[in-house]
């Protein structure tokens, strides 16, 4: 039987996911979950116990997999992901089964919350979330680490590089590419190409500064 462990103790629809795919028949074993700060290490989060930071799962049996369940940015979900990458353990997924994947590829440490639709040819690349009630529509392709917030539209045909994050009840127009480590702002409307490591927001959405190519893994 998989052993699941989660990263981050933080959002309690953690919870109601877990009741849903247990009555499912997901027969996953989920253990509980793992976060860095030190206040939470020996708590019960979501009826399950929060082990420690990332100090305790060194001496692990290597066929456990994560979950990261980490939403605060696009960064720390990469470095999170990564961190445990390095330890030798692999990712699952975490998908609402009321979320029809059909006709989707979806990538592995991918998080989906109740709500989501995704349309025909989509592609949701590895470690990327999609918060509740967003829409990716048809020959999207989310790229890897992605972090898109609740009720976004994503217009069809879109592309997204890596550690793109688009903020609540944002939409992206048809046919156009969000560069690698790009952020849209929340309720922004995209209507033409984001450059990488830019900053928009606005309706129309407009280049608010440029991340600096330090802050950002690929440029480190």
């Amino acid at each position: 039987m998989t052993e699941i462990v989660f990263i981050g103790a933080n959002n309690p629809e953690t919870g109601r996911m877990l009741a849903a795919l247990r009555a499912a028949g997901d027969t996953r074993r989920f253990l509980g979950f793992v976060d860095n700060d030190p206040a939470k290490k020996g708590t019960m989060f979501c009826g399950l116990p929060v082990f420690g930071g990332f100090d305790v799962i060194s001496d692990w049996p290597r066929d456990r997999r994560f979950v990261n369940l980490i939403t605060r940015d696009a960064e720390t979900r990469y470095a999170t992901s990564r961190a445990v990458t390095e330890l030798g353990f692999l990712h699952d997924n975490f998908v609402h089964p009321a979320v029809d994947v059909s006709g989707a590829r979806i990538g592995i440490g991918v998080y989906i919350q109740d709500g989501v639709i995704l349309q025909a040819e989509t592609e949701i690349g590895d470690n990327s979330c999609i918060n509740a009630g967003s829409v990716i529509s048809h020959e999207t392709r989310i790229g890897a680490t992605n972090f898109i917030a609740p009720g976004v539209t994503v217009a069809g045909i879109v592309t997204t590089g890596e550690g793109v994050l688009i903020g609540a009840g944002a939409t992206v127009l048809p046919r156009r590419t969000l560069g690698s480590w790009s952020v849209v702002g929340a309720g922004a409307v995209v209507t033409k190409d984001v450059p990488e490591r830019a900053i928009v927001a606005g309706v129309p959405a407009r280049i608010m500064r440029l991340k600096p190519s330090s802050e950002v893994p690929n440029h480190r």
